[in-house]
């Protein structure tokens, strides 16, 4: 009775957490996806998207989970149009000197600002759906938001 007690509460345990590390994976078959997955602290995330065909670009992206709000800035870009730049030292570097502040000091506005002449198409936008890195870090922090599915 004890070992068919214990079976049925396995069962019926919760799906094990996501780990940071499946966050970093291809989402287009060999020439792009996401890396760098990182936590910033006090519900904050930061990740690289990449591509590489045919073109190269790489995003940055830092996100707040618990406001569902995500800054995205291009840091580096060749052979996609008539751009050709490489700002991904500088641009790191601004994200890192940020994200070193006090969490009452951080904002994504003023980390907008700061990579407005470093980063290209710099923007600040709402999230609809979890990014993975807050499925993984903070989950309780979802909100509204549309639960991250690893696919």
């Amino acid at each position: 009775m004890f070992r068919l007690a214990s079976i049925s509460f396995a069962l019926a345990a919760p799906a094990a957490a996501l780990d940071l590390g499946q966050c970093t994976r291809t989402t287009h078959v060999s020439h792009g996806g996401e890396a760098e997955h990182r936590d910033l602290g006090a519900g904050r995330v930061a990740w690289a998207e990449w591509w590489s065909q045919e073109g190269v670009y790489v995003d940055a992206y830092v996100a707040d989970c618990g406001t569902a709000r995500v800054l995205t800035t291009r840091l580096r870009e060749e052979n996609v149009g008539a751009r050709q730049f490489d700002r991904l030292d500088a641009g790191q570097k601004i994200i890192e000197r940020h994200t070193r502040r006090h969490p009452s000091l951080f904002s994504l506005e003023g980390l907008a600002d700061d990579l407005a002449n470093t980063g290209e198409d710099t923007q600040l936008s709402d999230m609809k759906t979890e990014p993975c890195a807050c499925a993984s870090l903070y989950p309780d922090m979802r909100g509204a938001m549309t639960p991250f599915v690893l696919n």
